[in-house]
């Protein structure tokens, strides 16, 4: 029986790109992997297809599945999100490894569920920043809003991307980002529930992935990673957070 394998994090931190690359240069490891697709309570982006990226469906829908055995829903930025767990057994009897892609508070919700019982579960967070950076930075001496400053990192990066999609933002487009930049460090929160994080700078706003071809960076750093974790090694680069580690800290 296959794995059920969960990379998560941020919006924006890099996710879509660090699978493009898992395909482009690790295509066995990337062959295994068979994606699983959510339900998701919101609107198509662009270039988004549905049944393939998500299966689109009004919110009331989705939330008609919340407590329905063999469904997991989790809110995510005011959307809906749910999975279907019993779509991941036909990929699992034949051997692959189920594949999600997504949102951090998802993982929680599948530890959950009494239909993956058994189920070997291999989990890893992508992260916009380093634990040392993080701790660096939440430091009372350095009088750092965290919540602010993590907020305006995956700004800059989500408006970077938006404006790589779109030539001219709407006050919706806007506004979306804005609420997915905020709920970055609500998320950084869930690291500590995942077997491996792995820090990463170059976001999906970054030519680090393939404008060379090859990445170059932290993407190439994140690839590495993340193929070593597939394959069973020591990732090098890796991390794993503690509970709290990303709580205030007061000033003695």
């Amino acid at each position: 029986m296959g794995r059920f394998i969960l990379l998560a994090g941020p919006s924006g931190v890099g996710k879509g790109p660090l699978f493009a690359a898992l395909r482009r240069f690790y295509p066995d490891l990337a062959g295994n992997l068979k994606q699983v697709v959510l339900y998701n309570s919101r609107a198509p982006r662009p270039g988004e297809e549905d049944g393939v990226d998500y299966h689109f469906r009004p919110r009331e829908e989705i939330e008609a599945l919340r407590g329905k055995p063999g469904y997991a829903v989790a809110d995510v930025r005011g959307d809906l999100q749910a999975l279907e767990v019993a779509t991941t057994q036909p990929i699992l009897d034949a051997g692959h490894d189920a594949f999600f892609e997504g949102n951090p508070f998802i993982p929680a919700r599948l530890r959950e569920a009494p239909e993956l019982a058994g189920i070997p579960l291999l989990t890893v967070f992508l992260s916009p920043l380093s634990r040392d950076e993080l701790e660096y930075l939440a430091a009372p001496e350095r009088r750092v809003d965290l919540a602010a400053f993590v907020t305006d990192v995956m700004r800059r990066k989500l408006l970077r991307r938006t404006k790589r999609q779109k030539t001219n933002l709407s006050l919706r487009d806007l506004e979306n980002l804005e609420k997915r930049a905020a709920s970055a460090i609500v998320e950084l929160r869930e690291a500590w529930k995942f077997d491996h994080v792995i820090p990463n700078h170059d976001g999906e706003d970054s030519e680090n992935w393939d404008a060379f071809y090859y990445a170059i960076g932290d993407a190439r750093r994140a690839l590495l990673a993340f193929a070593a974790v597939l394959r069973g090694e020591e990732p090098t680069g890796a991390e794993k957070w503690e509970r709290g580690l990303l709580e205030p800290k007061c000033v003695h």
